[in-house]
């Protein structure tokens, strides 16, 4: 029964996945050629990031005090009438960029409540010897949806241009119907006051030092490891290759996180599973410090190779961690402090990397995030003793 459920949660996850990478190529497209004004492409992240931030307490809580399964159904179904708006209001004879914006950002708020359920519900469905494999395969799918996304998008433009929000919208709706196949999962009534009910999940993230190491490890990697955001720059002025070569350069990180995540669907019990972690962590730092100072094309695709791989395996022991160490009537507000995190160190990365290009050179803003890295990897494995320890992940939640 448990694999029938997750077969649904995959499929689900997938449709998601697909219908918000094509969605994010769409939008930019069309705003762009609506306007021709740059700066709505930057307002278009913002306002979906804002309730994101803003909810962070209110979804987690919604989480962890209501049925994750009809979270899931009514963020998602709501997502489908918001892509039909977006759709309405694209092809009408007359923009209006405010009701569009407006749908974003009501999108960005269905989101704040779709991740942290997204993932707090997954260890609700299968075992916890299983739930590792499960992590490694939500992984994959989640790459492939998410890097196939931008090109499906690109050819069906091509064919449909605003009549491609129809088919995000089937998407969604397929993705509720999947959901509306999971178990009606149990619910806590909240005790306490409201301040300490919402507060919960923070104090439980300082008070544990698995999923605060965890979470300290996944947002310090991030903000002092991007790359990505310099691709364009390495590729024209460090590797002088065209367009096309930049291309295989950013799909790089994505087929090494696929082909090792692959790897982890089918592999035994992981053991030692803290010091693997930290291995990662070395080679991920390890793989920035050679891309930046590679004046090789194959070479830099070697290591972002490198990069996509070993931050699959830390990415995917650090979600398990936080998972299972975290109690299953908290980890709606873990999941979404967790989001949090992701979404800030995402964008702060970016900005920290392109900041530093700016003022001093692309190849030390890469040596020099490289080398924080290295710092978080080899800190990391002094100060989080209990996670460096570890043998079984299952482990963290016994």
């Amino acid at each position: 029964m448990q694999h029938k459920n997750f077969i649904a949660f995959i499929a689900a996850r997938s449709a998601i996945s697909l219908a918000g990478s094509m969605l994010s190529v769409a939008i930019g497209w069309h705003i762009y050629q609506l306007t021709g004004n740059p700066f709505d492409l930057a307002l278009v992240g913002l306002v979906q990031i804002t309730p994101i931030l803003a909810l962070f307490m209110l979804s987690g809580w919604v989480v962890d005090h209501f049925s994750r399964r009809s979270i899931l159904m009514l963020s998602v179904g709501a997502d489908t009438l918001l892509v039909i708006g977006m759709a309405m209001v694209l092809s009408a004879d007359v923009f209006n960029k405010p009701a569009l914006f407006g749908l974003l950002f009501l999108h960005g708020c269905v989101r704040a409540f779709y991740r942290p359920a997204q993932e707090a519900v997954l260890p609700n469905i299968v075992d916890a010897d299983f739930f590792p494999r499960a992590v490694a395969v939500s992984s994959v799918t989640f790459n492939i949806a998410s890097t196939s996304g931008p090109f499906v998008a690109g050819l069906l433009l091509a064919v449909l241009d605003y009549q491609v929000y129809w088919l995000l919208a089937v998407l969604t709706l397929a993705a509720t119907l999947l959901f509306g196949r999971l178990p009606s999962l149990m619910h806590v009534r909240p005790t306490g006051s409201t301040r300490e009910v919402l507060l919960a999940g923070i104090r439980f993230i300082r008070a544990s030092p698995i999923v605060l190491g965890c979470l300290s490890l996944d947002l310090l990697a991030v903000l002092f490891g991007s790359v990505i955001a310099l691709l364009p720059v390495y590729a024209a002025d460090i590797l002088h290759v065209g367009p096309e070569a930049l291309g295989l350069l950013r799909g790089m990180p994505a087929l090494g996180a696929v082909t090792v995540g692959l790897v982890l669907t089918r592999a035994p019990v992981m053991r030692s599973s803290g010091k693997l972690l930290f291995g990662a962590l070395l080679l991920f730092a390890l793989s920035i410090l050679v891309f930046a100072f590679s004046t090789n094309f194959w070479l830099s695709l070697a290591a972002l190779w490198l990069y996509g791989g070993s931050d699959t395996i830390s990415v995917n022991i650090r979600s398990t961690l936080i998972q299972l160490a975290t109690p299953n009537e908290l980890r709606g507000r873990v999941s979404a402090v967790n989001t949090i995190f992701i979404a800030t160190s995402n964008q702060l990365g970016e900005f920290r990397a392109g900041s530093v290009a700016a003022l001093a050179s692309p190849v030390f803003a890469v040596a020099l995030g490289g080398a924080m890295a290295l710092g978080v990897a080899l800190g990391g494995y002094f100060l989080f003793p209990k996670i460096r320890n570890l043998d079984r992940v299952a482990d963290a939640g016994r």
